[in-house]
């Protein structure tokens, strides 16, 4: 087995018990320490991918067929649901979602993790002070 079917079969391993807990958690905010720990892992994997691949590997990869383009529409249309979802709450905890917004458009999943870890944070720390 090569180097990428196993990293896809990790990742298709691993979300399958993260979308449960999702599921069955009542907890009305996400764990701050769980999202940024996320984003900073994914952040780490995409800097050794740019290092070994380029930066341009990314425009490559999403217009080399229709299979690319298609995921690289399901990467937009998948942050702009999550951003039409996470910004009234943000806005409500008081962040400036402008920069977010562009650090998220800039990023994708790793600006949308620590838009979460950010939220989640002031969340519980409003919810304790109130």
């Amino acid at each position: 087995m090569d180097t990428f079917t196993l990293l896809f079969l990790i990742g298709a391993a691993l979300v399958g018990p993260i979308l449960i807990y999702i599921v069955v958690n009542r907890e009305p905010t996400g764990s701050p320490l769980a999202a940024a720990g996320l984003s900073i892992a994914f952040a780490l994997f995409t800097a050794f991918t740019i290092a070994r691949e380029g930066v341009g590997q990314v425009i490559a990869n999403h217009n080399l067929n229709y299979w690319g383009t298609q995921v690289w529409y399901d990467l937009l249309i998948a942050v702009s649901i999550a951003l039409f979802f996470i910004l009234p709450r943000a806005r409500a905890a008081g962040m400036h979602v402008v920069p977010w917004t562009i650090f998220v458009a800039l990023t994708a999943s790793i600006g949308l993790l620590a838009m979460v870890a950010r939220l989640f944070w002031l969340e519980r720390h409003a919810a304790r002070t109130a």
